[in-house]
């Protein structure tokens, strides 16, 4: 067991050491413009034309409606739980 872990502690830091650590390349500052004071607001522009309304759908069908059920004839039925697990 000692020497899997030294083995596989060995194997990570041959694979850490053996990444491409790219060179930085510092980009030199650009001068950044700064902006001036806002000029005078321009005109409203002019509205647009209202669309045009969609049609309506169609009414689906109604279905059809189901039977009546059975008059009971006095019979109880009694459903039980399903059992539980035993505990441990």
């Amino acid at each position: 067991m000692k020497r899997m872990m030294l083995i596989s502690a060995l194997l990570a830091t041959l694979g850490l050491a053996a990444c491409d650590r790219p060179a930085v390349v510092t980009v030199p500052a650009t001068p950044v413009a700064v902006p001036g004071p806002a000029g005078p607001q321009g005109e409203t522009g002019s509205v647009g034309n209202t669309g045009s309304t969609g049609n309506t759908g169609a009414t689906g069908d109604t279905g059809a409606t189901g039977s009546t059920g059975k008059a009971a004839n006095g019979t109880t039925i009694i459903v039980t739980p399903p059992a539980s697990a035993p505990a441990n």
